[in-house]
This record gives structure tokens, sequence and C-alpha cells, in this order.
């Protein structure tokens, strides 16, 4: 979720007038006598004191809390209604607590009496939160209150059966094959594109490599393809965790960040996200899972397009890519012809097929 400007103005101001009190008290630490005039006047140091340092904290607080502020933004947007009554429970109590020990504290001497009911506001209110954020069903249960096992924003007949939205990255943008899948119904979760997919997606329409420039404009129409033909809402978002530059870093703590799949044919994404326990959804591993399964024996027709590496092959390809080697069929060449399968072979690259005419 992205922190509003709204907002962004509310930390400019108060961190200005936070931190503007607080130049304003630092200045009676500052010896100033021996300032030129009119900086040596008392009234006046403390103002440029107090100025100074409320300006410097309206550029950096919003930065500083933005990332923080989002985030706890996030984690409440999540959280169900019984859940955020819960955690106010459990700071109501933790300040209840420390307001009983408040007075005892304050006996102690100086200058544990000012800084010991502080402390232990702090600390009582923090576990009162973690405590019922962890337990609140088992604690509303003994006192009779029923939670909801979950969110109910419509009628159960009326939501839909799986709604999971599912990242896009680039490389399966360029691809085109994820509008196909889509237009088959298959995927039941919205599309979802980040902002900086569509930016790298851009970049590379853009480029003056030819090849790079096609992929990208490739890119582009299959995008506009799924907009308009996909069988799930396709979303443009504009959430870019902070932390990164890298868009595959991105995506990862994005998918992290949301708990949802990542649809991929970046091989190096695939590895990384799965080792960061990301669900990865790879368009090639969907290929060859749903590819014809041959048995020695078969007879095929296969039109042969080039010499193989052995003395004699030919080479040809199914409809699917998959690759088929024919003994003796280099006189074959260019020409299509029936051929037996003698053997299929499955390797890390995908499945070869060999046979003889």
């Amino acid at each position: 979720m992205r922190v509003s400007s709204s907002l962004v103005t509310v930390l400019r101001v108060c961190g200005a007038l936070i931190f503007g009190l607080l130049g304003w008290y630092v200045a009676d630490l500052i010896p100033f006598t021996g300032l030129p005039v009119p900086l040596n006047n008392t009234l006046v140091f403390h103002a440029i004191m107090g100025v100074g340092v409320g300006i410097v904290a309206t550029v950096l607080v919003p930065p500083i809390l933005s990332a923080q502020l989002r985030r706890f933004l996030d984690e409440v947007s999540r959280a169900s209604g019984a859940q955020i009554i819960a955690d106010f429970v459990g700071f109501t109590t933790g300040l209840l607590i420390a307001a009983l020990l408040a007075f005892p504290l304050a006996l102690l001497p100086d200058p544990f009496r000012q800084v010991l009911p502080l402390l232990s506001a702090i600390i009582f209110a923090y576990t009162g939160v973690i405590i019922m954020n962890t337990h609140y069903r088992e604690i509303f249960t003994m006192v009779n209150i029923r939670v909801p096992s979950g969110k109910i924003d419509e009628p159960v007949a009326l939501r839909p059966a799986f709604r999971e939205p599912l990242l896009l990255d680039t490389s399966v943008i360029i691809d085109g094959r994820i509008a196909d899948i889509s237009s088959t119904g298959f995927l039941r979760g919205d599309l979802i594109v980040p902002r900086f997919v569509l930016n790298e997606l851009q970049y590379v329409a853009d480029s003056a490599d030819g090849m790079r420039r096609a992929r990208g404009r490739r890119g582009m129409d299959v995008l506009k393809r799924l907009q308009k033909d996909a069988a799930t809402p396709v979303k443009i978002v504009d959430d870019d965790p902070s932390g990164s530059n890298a868009v595959d870093e991105k995506l990862v703590m994005l998918a992290k960040q949301w708990t949802c799949p990542i649809v991929t044919n970046d091989y190096n994404l695939n590895k990384v996200a799965s080792l960061q326990g990301v669900t990865v959804l790879n368009i090639n591993e969907l290929a060859n899972a749903v590819k014809s399964v041959l048995l020695p024996g078969e007879i095929l027709t296969v039109r042969v397009i080039q010499e193989g590496k052995e003395n004699g092959q030919g080479v040809g390809y199914l409809d699917d890519g998959t690759m088929v080697v024919i003994e003796d069929g280099r006189a074959h060449l260019n020409r299509s012809i029936n051929v037996t399968v003698t053997k299929v072979l499955q390797t890390a690259a995908g499945k070869m097929i060999f046979a003889k005419p």
C-alpha cells in the first residue's frame, strides 16, 4: 500500500513541530553569548535553532518513516476486524498495568523515576499487543466471544472460488503464452503487473538493439491482449518495494509481502524465488507437463529440416517444439516422412525423441 501524499504532509508537519521544539530546547545547552549580533540574542538564537532543525526534519522524516508506515498500513489492511480489536485491547491493558506501576516507580531516586515509568509503558503496551495478536482467538473463546473464521465481504454463493493474485514478470509477458493460457480460464487469480515491470518492458521496447526492441514491443502487444481477452482482470499496481533497484528482487519482495505466486520463464528468478519460499509458476514447466506422452513404437509424421550431429541423422520438430532425431533421416531432408519412435529421452533442457523412418 502506498503512503498517500496527505499522509506525507502530516509526517512533514509533525516532524517539523517535534524536532523544532527539540531544537529550541537544545539551544539552551549551547553557549551563544560570544556569537555576533544578532545571534547572541536569546530569542533569535532559539528561533534559528528551532526553525533550522524543523526544516531539516521536514526533509528527512518522510523518507525515513515512509517504509515503516507503509509496512504498518499493509499489516493493518490484511488484519481482520477481530484482530484489530484484540490488538487495541492488548495495547490498552498494557498501558493500564504500566499506570498501576507508575506510582511505585516514581518513588525511586533520580534518574530512575523519570525513565522507568515511560519505559514500562512502552514495554507493557508492546507485550499486550503481541500476546493478544498471537492468542486472541483462545482468549476470546474463554470469555465466550465468537470470532469469525475470516473476512466476510460478500455472500458465500457470490464469492469467487479462488482469487489469489498472480504476479507477472517481464519474461513471461514477452513470451506471450500467458495470454493463451489466461484465455482458456485455467488461471483463476487476478493478473498483477507492477509498475516497475511495465517500466522495464517499456525500456526494452525503446532499446537501440532491433531484436530487443521487437521483443519489448511484442510484450506490449501481449499486455494489451491480456487486458482485452483475459478471463481474469489484469491490474497494473504502483507498489514498489524499497531497498532494491533490481526488478527480480522487487518481485520477490512483493510476492512475499502479498504471499502470492510469481509467473515467470526466467530460470534465475525461478531459483532465487524458490530459495526464499516464494511459489513460482513457470510456463516452461507447464508446457513440459502437458506435452503428449509418446511411447516407443508409435508412428509420427515429421518434416526433416536439418542434418543431425551424427552421420546420416536428420532433425525435425513437433508442433510443440520437441526435437526429433531421425536415424538415416539425412536422405529425407526438407521432406515430411513417417517415423517410428525408438526412444524418448527426458533431460533438464526438455524432451528429446529418437526415431527411424
